[in-house]
């Protein structure tokens, strides 16, 4: 297990690809800023969806039995699973029951969670990722790098080549629209030969009994209708309480996610298919300790759209695969380390405490706030690096010294500028691996004359 500046490390010493990745990220956060500005009542929607969660978090157990109980009425099968292990034995059942061999699942980010994928193809189950991104990270034998656009760490090059190996197309042929008929005829042919379909769930609507899946491929509704059987795998936290309340979060989801007004596809589903059958399985996995948590719980109102990482200056240029978590960006930061701290004690310091995270995040998640908090968990529980640990100690009594302090940085403005530079930039100083120390203003902030600094401040504009 690598620390996420170890890995990514390795991802910046590609400039070239840093460059484009953080682009094409802050391309779709400009996308979802248009988007939101057309909402006059944006920010009431943000406070609605925050409301709704909240409450319904704090009510789980009552929405949930709900939910159970009016699925079953209409005819879907539910089962709930402790952790991971559970819902992949689950789906496993119901599978070989059916005597299905071959699986088209539509993206799941749970699934990714379970890794369920592997615990089928070992028990000789063909499972096919349907999302496009998905697929192309399956063929790649790779994780998804990011929760709406799994495959945004590639470039076309990369497709087409993955395309050419797995799928025979025209080697060299980086034409995006070649490329997804390629992959739509391929898919087709899966589609009409599985026996069962796999899909995620964004909203699970306890009114009603049904769940809601978003996507803009169309390849949920296909896996879901084509084979006889299909299978919903769903987090406790995908419930909300009313049907009404389903459109505070369809207005947000997608313009936070992509900046488009709704994803080309909302379908629900509240019965099995004619002839077939449904199951919906209910997953904790680990979630129920947030609900413990009074500073973490609000991590469980995530509705999946991804700003959080399109947004961030970290994400964007350190890419998600840095993060070594099934989610990365903020919010896999938070429930990583909050699930296992051990393994992921280092993304909490993946972050800048910006806070442009929260200021994007359509449910009002606090998510800087809660990566800061997490921090001093961390060093509460001794997982975090022990150098590192003594240098925030001794800085951390160093700024607790007004005196010393001003003493300290006025020696370090005389003396820094003077040492050679074989002395700054050694072994022991990382931070100079890939910076230049700045230019040492002759005073400090705080010996800086008012009047003199806007007298300077009036010289330069006049």
């Amino acid at each position: 297990m690598s620390s996420h500046s170890e890995n990514a490390s390795k991802f910046v010493a590609n400039d070239e690809r840093m460059h484009w990745h953080d682009q094409a990220l802050w391309f779709v956060r400009e996308k979802r800023d248009r988007a939101s500005k057309s909402i006059p009542e944006w920010e009431q929607l943000r406070e609605f969806a925050n409301q709704i969660k909240t409450h319904t978090m704090a009510n789980l157990d009552t929405y949930l039995l709900e939910f159970e109980k009016n699925a079953t009425k209409k005819g879907i099968k539910v089962h709930f699973a402790f952790d991971a292990l559970e819902h992949n034995q689950i789906v496993a059942k119901i599978l070989k029951e059916k005597g299905v061999t071959k699986l088209v699942k539509s993206k799941s980010m749970l699934t990714e969670e379970c890794h369920l994928n592997p615990y089928l193809e070992n028990l000789g189950i063909e499972v096919i990722d349907t999302d496009l991104g998905e697929r192309i990270v399956q063929l790649r034998n790779e994780p998804p790098s990011h929760i709406v656009l799994p495959a945004i760490h590639l470039k076309k090059s990369d497709v087409s080549d993955t395309f050419v190996e797995h799928l025979g197309t025209e080697k060299g042929n980086y034409d995006p629209t070649y490329l997804t008929r390629a992959a739509r005829a391929a898919l087709r042919e899966d589609f009409l030969t599985a026996q069962a379909g796999l899909t995620g769930v964004n909203f699970a609507i306890a009114q009603t009994g049904g769940v809601v899946v978003c996507t803009n491929e169309g390849n949920a509704d296909m896996g879901a209708s084509v084979p006889k059987l299909h299978i919903a795998s769903m987090g406790i936290e995908k419930i909300i309480p009313r049907l009404e309340d389903l459109s505070v979060f369809t207005r947000l989801l997608a313009r936070s996610a992509t900046g488009q007004p709704i994803t080309s596809y909302t379908s629900h589903f509240h019965a099995p298919i004619e002839g077939g059958e449904m199951h919906i399985i209910i997953v904790d996995n680990n979630r129920s300790q947030f609900l413990a948590s009074e500073k973490n719980k609000k991590a469980l109102n995530c509705i999946r759209c991804g700003a959080c990482m399109n947004t961030c200056p970290v994400y964007r240029r350190s890419g998600g695969h840095s993060y070594e978590y099934v989610i990365p960006g903020p919010i896999g930061s938070i429930l990583g380390s909050k699930k296992e701290p051990e393994k992921h004690n280092s993304l909490p310091f993946a972050c800048t405490l910006c806070g442009s995270c929260t200021n994007v995040c359509p449910v009002k998640i606090d998510l800087d706030s809660q990566l800061y908090s997490l921090r001093q968990d961390l060093s509460e529980a001794n997982l975090i690096d022990p150098k590192k640990k003594m240098v925030l100690k001794v800085t951390a009594w160093l700024m607790s010294k007004p005196i010393l302090f001003d003493f300290v940085g006025k020696m370090a403005r005389k003396i820094v500028p003077k040492l050679p530079n074989s002395i700054l930039y050694n072994k022991a100083n990382i931070w100079g691996k890939q910076r230049d120390l700045p230019k040492m203003p002759p005073k400090s902030f705080k010996e800086i004359n008012p009047e003199d600094a806007l007298e300077r401040t009036n010289k330069k504009f006049i």
